[in-house]
């Protein structure tokens, strides 16, 4: 009943809050009445009241500015709730409290006024900050002593009210910096880190972790924000930013079997890294870690893993939407909502290869003594010098090979790491000639093919399809037209390898990479439609439809067969019709 009245009121008061709900003066008494209940109630109408709050927030103190005791309250009451202040048996809950302090400051996450091209920190925010977010940090710290003094999950009150701070700062600080807040925030950094270097991904993880984890995940989107937003208040924290970040990232070596919310931290680790190498200082503050981040860290998260490996199996468009995406074209250390930790390690991956390494004097400056460039030097990416020497190590798995070989799952690896290469690529095509002719083109010769190599071969072609090189095009076309019609192999599902090879073949079409027979690639697809299950012969209408828009007057000629061909198919795919009028043969 509670539940439903409190549901009621956020209902009613969203409807009518613009219009005002009454006079000014019963108005205010219900926003303060509003206000007063959150403090005490249970989590369950806190859920439902807060909402309310919000709403009436955002209005009145974020845009109007109309409630000028909001912070000075909020402030006596979080100092003098239940667990600040324990031994003065209060009445207000530190949870609630603070889950009151986060609505207010989440409206100010986002510019109030995002043309205005340097919009000064709004006074309401730098309120908050000097009066509750600065004595604020006292408590964070000696809360988090609690936390990582106890065991997981046994201080779950002091944990949750980590996570609610951690909240606030992050909405503070994602767009504004206000200045008080620059004070603290050597200190809070600090006991954030603290709280990462915390981190246990050996062992299962337990129920009782959970909160610690999104702590510890809250803290890594915080150092984001820092690093994207606020880099010269952030300095001389970067270097500590960086170790933390790698330390973290080495976990990926866990990733079979941590589950979502470990994968999203050490996902967010790799983003911190990729953000900070983006900035001024992270050449200098990354590049020593090149080496061991691309061994310990990036390659283990691209590696095949038994997660893989049953997600195939039980979820194919699961494991396709998290192992070949279609949204890597953007290769950069600003990317944001990448999720899993193989994505941003891809994405981390293409940000050093892209990156300069030390300069590198020409032979040919070194002979030419009168040359004008004399003196000066070449830069040499670390693509170059680093990252394909590295992938280059991992043999082709032999003939026969299957998932469980270590060739296969490192090779899958390489595979992943290459279609991430995609802006550093398209810079190289001889070293792209190289990689496609002896690289990816002989996977197709195996015997058995592996699926899960296949598909990622068909995805990493598809990735690749601006810079490939025309005499290579029957060669390229023959091998995905063969993965096209691939059956199961040894009763394992090739769905994926039918949709990346689908998917690749339309990039290439649409990127004017033309297969140098349109009438035997027809051929190929009507064939596989008619043999194919429902879900294939989807994904290949689809592709039919990019063959004739792409190859137009090339495959005019065709059409009478195309249309035959599938009125043949969608036919057989009709239900049979039923006796004409059975309620009267029945009679």
């Amino acid at each position: 009943m509670r539940v439903a009245a409190a549901t009621y009121l956020k209902n009613f008061t969203r409807r009518n809050l613009e219009t005002r709900l009454c006079s000014s003066e019963v108005y205010k008494e219900f926003r303060d009445q509003l206000a007063q209940a959150l403090l005490r109630v249970e989590p369950a109408i806190l859920r439902v009241l807060i909402e309310v709050f919000r709403q009436v927030v955002e209005k009145d103190f974020v845009k109007d500015n109309l409630w000028p005791e909001l912070i000075p309250q909020l402030k006596l009451v979080i100092q003098s709730s239940n667990l600040i202040s324990p031994g003065q048996h209060p009445e207000c809950n530190t949870i609630n409290a603070l889950t009151v302090l986060q609505s207010v400051v989440r409206p100010f996450q986002y510019f109030l006024n995002p043309k205005v091209v340097k919009e000064p920190v709004p006074q309401q925010l730098e309120q908050i900050a000097a009066e509750i977010l600065v004595p604020l940090q006292v408590t964070f710290h000696h809360f988090s002593d609690k936390v990582l003094l106890s065991p997981d999950g046994t201080n779950l009150e002091y944990e949750q009210l980590l996570l609610i701070t951690c909240k606030c700062m992050y909405f503070t600080v994602r767009s504004y910096m206000p200045s008080r807040v620059k004070q603290i925030l050597p200190s809070f950094c600090k006991d954030m880190f603290r709280i990462l270097d915390s981190l246990n991904f050996n062992s299962l993880i337990e129920d009782g972790s959970t909160m610690k984890l999104k702590i510890a995940k809250r803290c890594l989107i915080i150092f984001c924000a820092l690093v994207t937003r606020h880099r010269k208040h952030t300095d001389n924290q970067m270097p500590h930013i960086v170790n933390c970040a790698i330390k973290i990232s080495k976990q990926s070596i866990h990733l079979s079997k941590l589950d979502s919310l470990p994968n999203r931290i050490v996902s967010l680790a790799f983003d911190v890294i990729s953000r900070v190498l983006e900035t001024g200082p992270g050449w200098r503050l990354v590049s020593p870690h090149f080496s061991s981040l691309l061994d310990s860290a990036i390659f283990p998260a691209l590696a095949l893993n038994e997660k893989d490996i049953e997600e195939w199996e039980e979820d194919t468009d699961e494991y396709m939407q998290k192992n070949l995406p279609s949204e890597l074209d953007d290769i950069s250390g600003w990317t944001e909502d990448l999720f899993t930790a193989r994505k941003s390690a891809i994405n981390l991956l293409g940000v050093i290869a892209l990156s300069k390494g030390p300069p590198v004097a020409s032979a040919a400056s070194k002979r030419k003594k009168g040359d004008k460039n004399k003196g000066k030097s070449e830069m040499s990416s670390i693509g170059e010098l680093l990252v394909t020497p590295f992938l280059s190590k991992f043999p082709i798995p032999s003939h026969g090979e299957d998932a469980s070989s270590v060739a296969v799952r490192n090779y899958f690896g390489v595979l992943m790491a290459y279609g991430g290469l995609q802006d550093f690529l398209t810079e190289k095509k001889d070293l792209t000639i190289t990689l496609i002719r002896n690289r990816i083109l002989p996977l197709y010769s195996l015997d058995p093919c592996s699926p899960y190599l296949i598909s990622t071969a068909n995805w990493v072609i598809g990735q690749l399809a601006i810079c490939l090189p025309e005499d290579m095009s029957s060669s390229i076309y023959e091998s995905l037209m063969k993965a096209l019609t691939m059956e199961y192999v040894e009763d394992i599902t090739c769905y994926p390898v039918c949709a990346s090879a689908s998917g690749a073949i339309a990039e290439l079409i649409e990127n004017s990479y033309v297969p140098p027979d349109w009438l035997i690639l027809l051929q190929v697809v009507l064939k596989r439609i008619s043999t194919g299950d429902e879900n294939e012969s989807a994904l290949l209408f689809k592709l039919l439809g990019t063959i004739v828009e792409g190859g137009q007057e090339k495959v005019l000629s065709h059409i009478p067969e195309i249309v035959s061909n599938i009125a043949s198919t969608v036919m057989e795919l009709l239900p049979p019709v039923p006796d004409p009028w059975p309620q009267i043969s029945a009679i």
